[in-house]
Protein backbone atom coordinates (compact mmCIF):
# COMPACT_ATOMS: atom_id res chain seq x y z
CA UNK A 1 0.00 0.00 0.00
CA UNK A 2 1.62 3.28 -1.08
CA UNK A 3 1.48 6.72 0.46
CA UNK A 4 -0.28 8.07 -2.60
CA UNK A 5 -3.90 9.24 -2.33
CA UNK A 6 -5.88 6.15 -1.29
CA UNK A 7 -9.38 7.60 -1.53
CA UNK A 8 -10.50 11.20 -1.84
CA UNK A 9 -9.02 13.00 1.14
CA UNK A 10 -6.93 10.15 2.62
CA UNK A 11 -3.21 9.38 2.34
CA UNK A 12 -1.26 6.71 4.16
CA UNK A 13 0.33 3.33 4.32
CA UNK A 14 0.04 0.32 6.57
CA UNK A 15 0.61 -3.40 6.98
CA UNK A 16 0.67 -5.82 9.89
CA UNK A 17 3.87 -7.30 8.42
CA UNK A 18 6.18 -4.28 8.31
CA UNK A 19 7.23 -1.16 10.20
CA UNK A 20 6.96 2.38 8.89
CA UNK A 21 10.20 4.32 9.25
CA UNK A 22 10.37 7.98 10.36
CA UNK A 23 10.92 9.20 6.80
CA UNK A 24 7.73 7.53 5.60
CA UNK A 25 5.77 8.86 8.58
CA UNK A 26 7.00 12.39 7.91
CA UNK A 27 6.03 12.11 4.25
CA UNK A 28 2.47 11.07 5.13
CA UNK A 29 2.11 13.92 7.63
CA UNK A 30 3.44 16.39 5.07
CA UNK A 31 1.00 15.17 2.43
CA UNK A 32 -1.93 15.35 4.86
CA UNK A 33 -1.10 18.93 5.86
CA UNK A 34 -0.75 20.25 2.30
CA UNK A 35 -4.32 21.58 2.54
CA UNK A 36 -3.48 23.85 5.50
CA UNK A 37 -3.21 27.44 4.27
CA UNK A 38 -0.96 30.21 5.60
CA UNK A 39 -2.68 32.26 8.29
CA UNK A 40 -4.97 29.44 9.50
CA UNK A 41 -5.58 28.92 13.19
CA UNK A 42 -4.85 25.26 13.98
CA UNK A 43 -5.74 23.20 17.05
CA UNK A 44 -4.22 19.77 17.65
CA UNK A 45 -6.14 17.23 19.74
CA UNK A 46 -3.73 14.70 21.27
CA UNK A 47 -4.08 11.63 23.52
CA UNK A 48 -3.31 11.75 27.23
CA UNK A 49 -0.82 9.66 29.18
CA UNK A 50 -3.12 6.62 29.41
CA UNK A 51 -2.68 6.00 25.67
CA UNK A 52 0.37 4.31 24.15
CA UNK A 53 0.95 6.04 20.81
CA UNK A 54 3.55 7.75 18.64
CA UNK A 55 2.35 11.35 18.86
CA UNK A 56 5.88 12.20 20.00
CA UNK A 57 7.13 11.20 16.52
CA UNK A 58 4.42 12.86 14.44
CA UNK A 59 3.82 16.08 16.34
CA UNK A 60 7.32 17.57 15.85
CA UNK A 61 6.94 16.97 12.11
CA UNK A 62 3.58 18.74 12.09
CA UNK A 63 5.03 21.62 14.12
CA UNK A 64 7.83 22.12 11.62
CA UNK A 65 5.48 21.99 8.64
CA UNK A 66 2.94 24.39 10.12
CA UNK A 67 5.66 26.82 11.20
CA UNK A 68 7.02 26.84 7.66
CA UNK A 69 3.44 27.28 6.40
CA UNK A 70 3.21 30.42 8.56
CA UNK A 71 -0.06 29.51 10.28
CA UNK A 72 -1.44 32.20 12.58
CA UNK A 73 -1.55 29.92 15.62
CA UNK A 74 -0.94 26.29 16.55
CA UNK A 75 -2.23 25.10 19.93
CA UNK A 76 -2.88 21.77 21.67
CA UNK A 77 -5.90 20.38 23.53
CA UNK A 78 -5.38 17.12 25.44
CA UNK A 79 -8.16 14.57 24.85
CA UNK A 80 -8.16 13.32 28.42
CA UNK A 81 -11.88 12.59 28.55
CA UNK A 82 -12.64 12.36 32.27
CA UNK A 83 -9.04 11.48 33.24
CA UNK A 84 -7.01 13.82 35.48
CA UNK A 85 -4.83 16.43 33.71
CA UNK A 86 -1.22 15.71 32.86
CA UNK A 87 1.71 17.74 34.14
CA UNK A 88 3.51 20.16 31.81
CA UNK A 89 6.41 17.73 31.62
CA UNK A 90 4.09 14.87 30.66
CA UNK A 91 2.44 16.97 27.96
CA UNK A 92 5.74 17.96 26.37
CA UNK A 93 6.89 14.34 26.49
CA UNK A 94 3.69 13.30 24.72
CA UNK A 95 4.41 15.92 22.04
CA UNK A 96 8.05 14.86 21.64
CA UNK A 97 9.25 18.40 22.36
CA UNK A 98 11.35 20.17 24.99
CA UNK A 99 9.31 23.33 24.51
CA UNK A 100 6.23 24.42 22.59
CA UNK A 101 5.47 27.95 21.42
CA UNK A 102 1.70 27.48 21.34
CA UNK A 103 -0.77 27.03 24.19
CA UNK A 104 -1.33 23.65 25.89
CA UNK A 105 -4.92 23.22 27.08
CA UNK A 106 -6.44 20.63 29.42
CA UNK A 107 -9.98 19.46 28.72
CA UNK A 108 -12.30 20.01 31.68
CA UNK A 109 -15.43 18.00 30.95
CA UNK A 110 -16.91 18.78 34.37
CA UNK A 111 -16.79 22.61 34.18
CA UNK A 112 -19.79 23.96 32.20
CA UNK A 113 -18.04 27.25 31.42
CA UNK A 114 -15.34 25.28 29.57
CA UNK A 115 -17.92 23.74 27.19
CA UNK A 116 -19.96 24.87 24.20
CA UNK A 117 -23.16 23.27 22.89
CA UNK A 118 -23.00 22.92 19.11
CA UNK A 119 -26.39 21.29 18.56
CA UNK A 120 -28.46 18.24 19.36
CA UNK A 121 -28.96 14.78 17.95
CA UNK A 122 -32.73 14.30 17.93
CA UNK A 123 -34.34 11.30 19.53
CA UNK A 124 -35.35 10.01 16.10
CA UNK A 125 -31.78 10.37 14.81
CA UNK A 126 -30.33 8.69 17.89
CA UNK A 127 -32.74 5.78 17.41
CA UNK A 128 -31.61 5.39 13.79
CA UNK A 129 -27.93 5.48 14.74
CA UNK A 130 -28.24 3.01 17.61
CA UNK A 131 -30.68 0.54 16.13
CA UNK A 132 -33.23 1.52 18.74
CA UNK A 133 -31.02 0.82 21.76
CA UNK A 134 -31.37 4.48 22.75
CA UNK A 135 -33.97 6.92 21.45
CA UNK A 136 -33.52 9.97 23.65
CA UNK A 137 -32.18 13.25 22.20
CA UNK A 138 -28.55 14.01 23.09
CA UNK A 139 -26.92 17.42 23.37
CA UNK A 140 -23.66 17.77 21.44
CA UNK A 141 -21.32 19.71 23.71
CA UNK A 142 -17.57 20.01 23.31
CA UNK A 143 -14.66 21.96 24.67
CA UNK A 144 -15.27 25.66 23.97
CA UNK A 145 -12.10 25.81 21.85
CA UNK A 146 -14.15 24.02 19.18
CA UNK A 147 -16.76 26.79 19.01
CA UNK A 148 -17.31 28.46 15.62
CA UNK A 149 -14.68 31.02 14.73
CA UNK A 150 -12.01 29.96 17.24
CA UNK A 151 -9.94 27.65 14.99
CA UNK A 152 -10.01 27.04 11.26
CA UNK A 153 -8.51 23.55 11.34
CA UNK A 154 -8.39 20.67 13.83
CA UNK A 155 -5.73 17.95 13.70
CA UNK A 156 -6.48 14.70 15.53
CA UNK A 157 -3.47 12.64 16.62
CA UNK A 158 -4.13 9.18 17.99
CA UNK A 159 -3.70 5.42 17.83
CA UNK A 160 -6.31 2.97 16.56
CA UNK A 161 -6.83 -0.12 18.74
CA UNK A 162 -9.79 -2.31 19.72
CA UNK A 163 -11.99 -0.48 22.23
CA UNK A 164 -14.79 -1.64 24.51
CA UNK A 165 -17.14 1.33 23.93
CA UNK A 166 -16.64 2.32 20.29
CA UNK A 167 -15.33 -0.95 18.81
CA UNK A 168 -12.02 0.67 17.88
CA UNK A 169 -10.42 3.81 19.27
CA UNK A 170 -9.39 6.59 16.93
CA UNK A 171 -10.90 9.14 14.60
CA UNK A 172 -13.98 10.95 15.90
CA UNK A 173 -13.64 9.22 19.27
CA UNK A 174 -11.03 11.86 20.13
CA UNK A 175 -13.93 14.34 20.11
CA UNK A 176 -16.37 12.09 21.96
CA UNK A 177 -15.53 11.46 24.75
CA UNK A 178 -11.99 12.85 24.34
CA UNK A 179 -12.94 16.54 24.52
CA UNK A 180 -16.71 16.26 25.01
CA UNK A 181 -19.20 17.39 27.60
CA UNK A 182 -20.89 14.90 29.94
CA UNK A 183 -24.01 14.22 27.83
CA UNK A 184 -22.39 12.29 25.00
CA UNK A 185 -19.71 10.87 27.28
CA UNK A 186 -22.36 9.22 29.44
CA UNK A 187 -24.59 8.23 26.52
CA UNK A 188 -21.90 6.63 24.38
CA UNK A 189 -20.48 4.61 27.27
CA UNK A 190 -23.90 3.31 28.25
CA UNK A 191 -24.72 2.59 24.61
CA UNK A 192 -21.60 0.43 24.39
CA UNK A 193 -22.73 -1.50 27.46
CA UNK A 194 -26.29 -1.96 26.15
CA UNK A 195 -24.98 -3.31 22.85
CA UNK A 196 -22.88 -5.88 24.73
CA UNK A 197 -19.12 -5.75 24.97
CA UNK A 198 -18.67 -8.99 23.00
CA UNK A 199 -20.67 -7.44 20.13
CA UNK A 200 -18.74 -4.16 20.19
CA UNK A 201 -15.05 -4.61 20.91
CA UNK A 202 -13.00 -5.19 17.76
CA UNK A 203 -15.87 -4.22 15.44
CA UNK A 204 -15.66 -1.19 13.13
CA UNK A 205 -19.34 -0.46 12.40
CA UNK A 206 -20.91 -0.11 15.83
CA UNK A 207 -23.82 1.98 17.12
CA UNK A 208 -21.37 3.98 19.22
CA UNK A 209 -19.10 4.73 16.26
CA UNK A 210 -22.08 5.87 14.21
CA UNK A 211 -23.26 8.15 17.01
CA UNK A 212 -19.89 9.83 17.61
CA UNK A 213 -19.36 10.35 13.89
CA UNK A 214 -22.80 11.94 13.54
CA UNK A 215 -21.96 14.21 16.49
CA UNK A 216 -18.61 15.13 14.91
CA UNK A 217 -20.49 16.61 11.95
CA UNK A 218 -21.36 19.51 14.27
CA UNK A 219 -17.68 20.53 14.57
CA UNK A 220 -17.37 23.72 12.49
CA UNK A 221 -13.62 23.58 11.84
CA UNK A 222 -12.10 21.50 9.04
CA UNK A 223 -10.71 18.22 10.37
CA UNK A 224 -7.58 16.24 9.51
CA UNK A 225 -7.41 12.91 11.35
CA UNK A 226 -4.01 11.22 11.73
CA UNK A 227 -4.68 7.59 12.66
CA UNK A 228 -1.72 5.43 13.61
CA UNK A 229 -1.50 1.71 14.32
CA UNK A 230 1.21 0.94 16.86
CA UNK A 231 2.27 -1.87 19.17
CA UNK A 232 5.33 -2.81 21.18
CA UNK A 233 7.72 -5.66 20.40
CA UNK A 234 9.12 -8.09 22.97
CA UNK A 235 11.80 -5.57 23.92
CA UNK A 236 9.21 -2.89 24.56
CA UNK A 237 10.04 -0.79 21.50
CA UNK A 238 7.08 0.96 19.88
CA UNK A 239 6.48 -0.22 16.31
CA UNK A 240 4.38 1.82 13.89
CA UNK A 241 2.53 -0.46 11.50
CA UNK A 242 0.32 2.12 9.86
CA UNK A 243 -0.52 5.79 9.46
CA UNK A 244 -3.59 6.99 7.57
CA UNK A 245 -4.40 10.67 7.46
CA UNK A 246 -7.15 12.88 6.13
CA UNK A 247 -10.96 12.65 6.21
CA UNK A 248 -11.98 11.56 9.69
CA UNK A 249 -14.25 8.62 8.78
CA UNK A 250 -12.25 6.98 6.02
CA UNK A 251 -8.80 7.51 7.59
CA UNK A 252 -10.04 5.78 10.75
CA UNK A 253 -11.44 2.83 8.82
CA UNK A 254 -8.19 2.36 6.90
CA UNK A 255 -6.32 2.24 10.20
CA UNK A 256 -8.84 -0.17 11.75
CA UNK A 257 -8.21 -2.62 8.89
CA UNK A 258 -4.56 -2.82 9.94
CA UNK A 259 -5.30 -2.70 13.67
CA UNK A 260 -7.55 -5.73 13.31
CA UNK A 261 -4.53 -7.71 12.09
CA UNK A 262 -2.05 -6.26 14.59
CA UNK A 263 -4.10 -6.12 17.79
CA UNK A 264 -6.42 -9.15 17.72
CA UNK A 265 -5.03 -12.54 18.75
CA UNK A 266 -6.79 -15.89 18.48
CA UNK A 267 -6.33 -18.69 21.01
CA UNK A 268 -8.48 -21.43 19.46
CA UNK A 269 -9.92 -22.27 22.90
CA UNK A 270 -11.09 -20.87 26.22
CA UNK A 271 -9.20 -21.19 29.51
CA UNK A 272 -10.32 -21.84 33.05
CA UNK A 273 -7.91 -19.19 34.28
CA UNK A 274 -6.26 -16.19 32.63
CA UNK A 275 -3.49 -14.28 34.37
CA UNK A 276 -3.28 -10.73 33.04
CA UNK A 277 0.06 -9.04 33.68
CA UNK A 278 -1.29 -5.53 33.22
CA UNK A 279 0.32 -3.03 30.85
CA UNK A 280 2.18 -0.52 33.08
CA UNK A 281 0.37 2.41 31.42
CA UNK A 282 -2.69 1.55 33.50
CA UNK A 283 -2.41 2.65 37.14
CA UNK A 284 -6.10 2.76 38.03
CA UNK A 285 -9.00 0.41 37.41
CA UNK A 286 -10.83 2.98 35.24
CA UNK A 287 -8.33 2.12 32.49
CA UNK A 288 -6.91 -1.11 33.93
CA UNK A 289 -10.29 -2.71 33.35
CA UNK A 290 -9.07 -3.22 29.80
CA UNK A 291 -7.58 -6.49 31.05
CA UNK A 292 -11.13 -7.80 31.46
CA UNK A 293 -12.50 -6.14 28.31
CA UNK A 294 -9.82 -7.64 26.11
CA UNK A 295 -9.50 -11.09 27.67
CA UNK A 296 -13.05 -11.94 28.71
CA UNK A 297 -13.87 -13.75 25.47
CA UNK A 298 -11.27 -16.48 26.17
CA UNK A 299 -12.27 -17.23 29.78
CA UNK A 300 -14.54 -20.20 30.55
CA UNK A 301 -17.90 -19.66 32.23
CA UNK A 302 -17.19 -19.92 35.95
CA UNK A 303 -13.48 -19.30 35.33
CA UNK A 304 -11.17 -16.69 36.78
CA UNK A 305 -9.26 -13.64 35.62
CA UNK A 306 -6.31 -12.69 37.84
CA UNK A 307 -5.09 -9.15 37.19
CA UNK A 308 -1.49 -8.78 38.32
CA UNK A 309 -0.82 -5.05 38.60
CA UNK A 310 1.32 -3.82 41.51
CA UNK A 311 1.27 -0.26 40.07
CA UNK A 312 -2.53 -0.11 40.05
CA UNK A 313 -3.29 1.63 43.33
CA UNK A 314 -6.77 3.15 42.91
CA UNK A 315 -10.12 2.50 41.27
CA UNK A 316 -10.32 5.95 39.66
CA UNK A 317 -9.08 9.35 40.74
CA UNK A 318 -12.17 10.89 39.14
CA UNK A 319 -14.91 8.29 39.66
CA UNK A 320 -13.61 6.13 42.52
CA UNK A 321 -16.28 7.07 45.06
CA UNK A 322 -19.17 6.04 42.81
CA UNK A 323 -17.44 2.81 41.74
CA UNK A 324 -16.99 1.90 45.42
CA UNK A 325 -20.61 2.77 46.18
CA UNK A 326 -22.15 0.53 43.52
CA UNK A 327 -19.52 -2.12 42.71
CA UNK A 328 -18.82 -4.15 39.58
CA UNK A 329 -21.73 -6.25 38.31
CA UNK A 330 -23.11 -7.74 35.08
CA UNK A 331 -25.19 -5.51 32.81
CA UNK A 332 -28.48 -7.02 33.99
CA UNK A 333 -27.65 -6.09 37.60
CA UNK A 334 -26.45 -2.61 36.66
CA UNK A 335 -29.73 -1.98 34.85
CA UNK A 336 -31.55 -2.87 38.05
CA UNK A 337 -29.35 -0.38 39.94
CA UNK A 338 -30.26 2.32 37.44
CA UNK A 339 -33.93 1.73 38.13
CA UNK A 340 -33.52 2.79 41.76
CA UNK A 341 -30.63 5.25 41.59
CA UNK A 342 -31.00 8.72 40.11
CA UNK A 343 -27.34 9.29 40.93
CA UNK A 344 -26.25 6.40 38.71
CA UNK A 345 -28.64 7.45 35.94
CA UNK A 346 -26.87 10.81 35.95
CA UNK A 347 -23.48 9.07 35.65
CA UNK A 348 -24.02 6.52 32.90
CA UNK A 349 -20.33 6.29 32.03
CA UNK A 350 -19.73 4.87 35.54
CA UNK A 351 -22.66 2.47 35.10
CA UNK A 352 -21.13 1.32 31.80
CA UNK A 353 -17.72 0.87 33.42
CA UNK A 354 -19.24 -1.34 36.14
CA UNK A 355 -20.83 -3.58 33.51
CA UNK A 356 -17.84 -3.58 31.15
CA UNK A 357 -15.36 -4.71 33.82
CA UNK A 358 -17.73 -7.46 34.92
CA UNK A 359 -17.88 -8.27 31.19
CA UNK A 360 -20.98 -10.46 31.02
CA UNK A 361 -23.45 -12.35 33.15
CA UNK A 362 -24.66 -15.94 33.39
CA UNK A 363 -27.28 -17.83 35.36
CA UNK A 364 -25.99 -19.84 38.31
CA UNK A 365 -27.52 -23.08 39.59
CA UNK A 366 -30.19 -21.07 41.40
CA UNK A 367 -31.15 -19.12 38.32
CA UNK A 368 -29.53 -15.93 39.61
CA UNK A 369 -27.51 -13.60 37.37
CA UNK A 370 -23.83 -13.72 38.37
CA UNK A 371 -20.63 -12.61 36.58
CA UNK A 372 -19.57 -15.02 33.88
CA UNK A 373 -16.14 -15.29 35.55
CA UNK A 374 -14.48 -14.15 38.76
CA UNK A 375 -12.00 -11.28 38.77
CA UNK A 376 -9.20 -11.40 41.35
CA UNK A 377 -6.88 -8.43 41.87
CA UNK A 378 -3.20 -8.95 42.70
CA UNK A 379 -2.60 -5.22 42.73
CA UNK A 380 -2.02 -2.15 44.85
CA UNK A 381 -5.71 -2.16 45.84
CA UNK A 382 -6.29 -3.29 49.43
CA UNK A 383 -8.50 -6.24 50.31
CA UNK A 384 -11.32 -4.14 51.77
CA UNK A 385 -11.62 -2.02 48.62
CA UNK A 386 -11.67 -5.11 46.41
CA UNK A 387 -14.41 -6.67 48.53
CA UNK A 388 -16.54 -3.50 48.38
CA UNK A 389 -16.55 -3.52 44.58
CA UNK A 390 -17.10 -7.30 44.20
CA UNK A 391 -13.55 -8.19 43.21
CA UNK A 392 -11.39 -10.93 44.68
CA UNK A 393 -8.06 -10.16 46.36
CA UNK A 394 -4.56 -11.60 46.32
CA UNK A 395 -1.49 -10.03 47.91
CA UNK A 396 0.67 -9.20 44.89
CA UNK A 397 3.80 -9.45 47.04
CA UNK A 398 3.22 -13.15 47.62
CA UNK A 399 1.61 -13.92 44.26
CA UNK A 400 3.76 -16.44 42.36
CA UNK A 401 3.17 -16.19 38.64
CA UNK A 402 5.53 -19.08 37.93
CA UNK A 403 3.26 -21.73 39.44
CA UNK A 404 0.89 -21.19 36.50
CA UNK A 405 3.48 -21.34 33.72
CA UNK A 406 2.97 -25.01 32.93
CA UNK A 407 -0.73 -25.24 33.73
CA UNK A 408 -2.59 -26.18 30.51
CA UNK A 409 -5.79 -24.58 31.85
CA UNK A 410 -4.10 -21.21 32.43
CA UNK A 411 -3.22 -18.55 29.87
CA UNK A 412 -0.67 -15.93 30.95
CA UNK A 413 -0.88 -12.66 29.03
CA UNK A 414 1.97 -10.17 29.32
CA UNK A 415 1.16 -6.47 28.92
CA UNK A 416 -2.53 -7.24 29.20
CA UNK A 417 -4.89 -4.57 27.97
CA UNK A 418 -3.01 -3.93 24.74
CA UNK A 419 -4.36 -6.67 22.49
CA UNK A 420 -7.82 -8.17 22.14
CA UNK A 421 -8.04 -11.96 22.55
CA UNK A 422 -10.69 -14.02 20.84
CA UNK A 423 -11.23 -17.77 20.51
CA UNK A 424 -11.70 -17.95 16.74
CA UNK A 425 -11.41 -15.75 13.67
Amino acid sequence: MSTELLTPGVVGEGSSESELDPTTLAKIVEQALEVVAPGERVLAIVPDRTRDDNTDLLFPVATRILTERDVRSFDVLVAQGTHPPMSQEQKLSKLGLNDFAGSLFDHRWDIPDELITLGELSGERVGELTGGLISEPVSVSLNKLLAPGVYDRVLIFGATVPHEVAGFAGGAKYFFPGVAGPELTHTTHWLGALAGIENIIGQVETPTRHMIEAAADFVPAKIISLNTVVSRNDEGRLITYGLFAGEVREAFRRAAEVSRLVHIRYTGRKYQRVVAVLDPHYDEMWVGGKASYKLGAVIDDGGELIIYAPRLTKLSETHGALIEKYGYAPLESVRDMLGVSQELRENLCIAAHLAHVSYAGRHDENGQIVPRYRITMASGLDEATCKRVNLGYLDYRSFDLEIFRNDPDTLIVENAGRDLYKVEV
